[in-house]
């Protein structure tokens, strides 16, 4: 795979900062619906398999914040993952009143199947494994302070 020719990086303002992770972001989102399209699967969907594929069980409300979905769409959403047997729910036990969801079997290998496509799509992308894991920590690094501010 060819790598990006060696960028020097130089300060941009704020507002080229924002325009560019805009841009970025919403060229990804059209690559990845055309990967989940071919599987049939939503964005919000592969988002809710993603936060659930840890195996530890997430409850609502730390799915909903994880997956920028307000309650009563995500309560929906997981309702049609139960359908599917893709999502199970279960009480918590520390926590009687709170709910976790899970995923099935049938959810983890779908959730394997999709998330093995949309890497297959990454890989076909000009950009390397070290470029990829420094914008990662860049990323990352944005997110906890935007988290924190």
């Amino acid at each position: 795979m060819p790598s990006l020719p060696q960028v020097r990086p130089q300060a941009l303002p704020a507002e080229d900062v924002v325009l560019l992770v805009t841009r970025a972001e919403r060229l990804l989102s059209r690559r990845l619906r055309e990967v989940l399209d071919a599987h049939g699967r939503t964005t919000d969907e592969w988002r809710v398999l993603s936060i659930l594929a840890d195996g530890a069980g997430h409850s609502m409300t730390e799915i909903s914040e994880l997956a920028f979905l307000p309650p009563g769409t995500l309560t929906k959403l997981v309702d049609q993952l139960v359908d599917e047997n893709l999502v199970y729910r279960r009480i918590d036990p520390m926590d009687r009143r709170r709910i976790r969801a899970f995923l099935t079997a049938r959810g983890r290998t779908t959730h394997a199947r999709v998330t093995g496509d949309i890497r297959a799509a990454w890989d076909l992308l000009p950009i390397g494994y070290e470029e990829s894991g420094r914008l990662a920590d860049l990323l990352r690094l944005l997110v906890g302070a935007l988290e924190h501010d």
